[in-house]
């Protein structure tokens, strides 16, 4: 195995006990790396799998320890483990790395990699709401979740249908509230969600579409258990015994603010490789970082807005990047890849063997369907499907579904195969109940160049996608 190079660190403070945290921690010492390892945590609990708390909300009633899935124990990587002691400042220069603890301990270091995760957003107003984001969180609902009890989820996103399906189906009266004209439209794009929105009464759940939410309020009685009320824009007020805000989230960065280059949502732009790459505004002083600075400070999972060959810049929230990342990013770090952000001819001129990719993934299980989601897709793109959904109340499609995102490129030209059918780019694919399609589209997806199809043989059901590829 190569070792670490002469200039790399000898000393790392992670910021971040969750996945992303944990894999960067046991990459480092997999590669060769002795120095002082530093892990930081805000929970005050061993790193655990965050999606089960919504997708198997009542099947487990303890967290999905990474101890016992991945076999990633902290204690034992880190010299310096505190799991209830978050940063709270950062301060880099051109020797080292500095990171403020809530304790007010200043834990110095010679590379910081950042992996703090995200934070779930409560607009103001929404007092009574909870949210779900932590073990603590999930006991919570999960003691809530009982026959009967009125449960309204403001937000038709990934989490939302999730939790929803499952309370329905404990049988709790359950009504979902979103801004949008369907669910999970800015994930999925329009057409697609109205495809889903069936399956919302399908599971026994009320969903009311194209309101916004003004406030989430204390119930009417003084007892504070008496739940909450939901006042919508257009006046109506919905009874509830618990809220749940569900309404996205953004990277727990807000430290950060005045250290480093922050992007609107609250992420750091950052290149192939993880390392911090200084963008932001010429006239935020946090972007005119020295390069010896820049060269000390990675991020990896939720924070990061990561280059990638065939999506460009992704932004965090993506389980596969706090699975996958790290690898890479401690590579570069310890100088065993210093190349690793190079495009992949430059790599290959020079003898290099590829860098791994993968395209950004999610999945889901919500309101009795599976969802499969991979690569990026934007509203720009043009949307077709490849089979049928089922009809409302219907049994879902043998085989099921699935939706692709076209490149909608400006050409005069398009390419035609030897067929005349037209050659397209798929930026994304959705799958629905489609569990046998899925590892064939992660291959496909996963390869670092954009995915061409013949558009015809793609969209044919009793053809595998694989042999559509051009």
């Amino acid at each position: 195995m190569p070792t670490p190079s002469a200039q790399s660190p000898g000393s790392v403070v992670i910021v971040g006990a969750g996945l992303a945290g944990a894999q960067t921690a046991a990459a480092l010492r997999k590669h060769g790396f002795e120095g002082r390892l530093t892990v930081l945590g805000a929970e005050g609990l061993p790193p655990y799998d965050r999606p089960p708390l919504s997708k198997e909300l009542l099947k487990r009633t303890e967290p999905v320890w990474l101890a016992d899935d991945l076999g990633i124990d902290l204690t034992a990587l880190a010299d310096d483990l505190r799991l209830a002691d978050p940063a709270v400042r950062l301060e880099v220069d051109r020797e080292r790395a500095v990171v403020r603890t809530s304790s007010g301990d200043d834990v110095t270091a010679d590379a910081v990699v950042l992996a703090c995760g995200s934070a779930p957003v409560r607009p103001a107003g929404w007092d009574a709401a909870m949210t779900l984001h932590t073990a603590p969180d999930a006991e919570r609902l999960r003691a809530a979740l009982v026959p009967g009890m009125r449960l309204v989820v403001v937000g038709a996103g990934w989490i939302g249908a999730e939790i929803a399906g499952v309370a329905a189906g404990a049988g709790a009266r359950v009504t979902v509230v979103e801004a949008g004209p369907v669910p999970l439209e800015r994930q999925l794009g329009r057409k697609v969600g109205g495809l889903l929105a069936p399956w919302y009464d399908d599971a026994g759940v009320t969903l009311v579409t194209d309101v916004a939410v003004d406030q989430v309020l204390p119930g009417t009685r003084e007892d504070a258990q008496d739940g909450a009320r939901v006042t919508l824009a257009d006046g109506r007020v919905l009874e509830a015994d618990l809220v749940l805000a569900a309404v996205g989230a953004r990277p727990a960065s807000g430290w950060l603010s005045g250290s480093l280059p922050l992007e609107s949502n609250g992420g750091l732009r950052v290149n192939r490789a993880g390392r911090l790459m200084g963008l932001h505004s010429p006239t935020d002083p946090a972007g005119r970082l020295h390069l010896d600075a820049l060269r000390r400070v990675w991020a990896v999972g939720d924070i990061a807005t990561r280059d990638n060959p065939v999506f460009g810049p992704v932004p965090g929230g993506h389980w596969s990047a706090a699975l996958h990342d790290p690898d890479a990013t401690v590579r570069a770090l310890l100088g065993l890849d210093e190349r690793a952000a190079d495009p992949e001819h430059v790599r290959a001129r020079l003898g290099l063997a590829p860098v791994p990719t993968h395209a950004p993934y999610v999945f889901s299980q919500q309101l009795g369907h599976d969802l499969a989601l991979f690569g990026v897709q934007s509203p720009f793109d043009e949307v077709v499907l490849r089979g049928a959904p089922a009809p409302a109340g219907g049994a879902a499609a043998a085989g099921g579904w699935a939706a692709l995102y076209l490149e909608n490129a400006l050409d005069r030209h398009p390419r035609r195969t030897p067929d005349g059918h037209r050659v397209a780019t798929v930026r994304a694919v959705l799958l629905v109940d489609s569990p046998r399609e899925v590892g064939q589209v992660r291959k496909l997806m996963n390869r670092g160049v954009p995915l061409e199809v013949d558009l015809t043989r793609a969209l044919d059901p009793t053809v595998k996608l694989k042999d559509a590829v051009v």
